[in-house]
């Protein structure tokens, strides 16, 4: 799946599972030692535990974070 964030720097998260388990997770633009560091550390987890450690994260000002898109997307590839 391909998510198209709002809100932050990055322009998509490419993103796949396997049941559950994220298989690997990419971003395009952002921040790209951070999103990368992200992407390695889900690598494995339950979708679900993704989501409860990345939702809510905020960066600066902003009222959202790429984590918490994320975790945004992960609840949409979920539900």
């Amino acid at each position: 799946m391909i998510y198209k964030p709002t809100g932050v720097c990055s322009q998509a998260i490419k993103i796949e599972l396997d049941g559950d388990i994220i298989r690997s997770v990419s971003f395009t633009g952002g921040c790209n030692g951070n999103l990368q560091g992200i992407s390695a550390l889900v690598q494995g987890m339950k979708a679900t535990d993704a989501i409860e450690k990345l939702r809510g994260i905020k960066c600066g000002f902003k009222s959202t974070s790429c984590p918490d898109q994320l975790a945004k997307a992960l609840e949409s590839m979920i539900n």
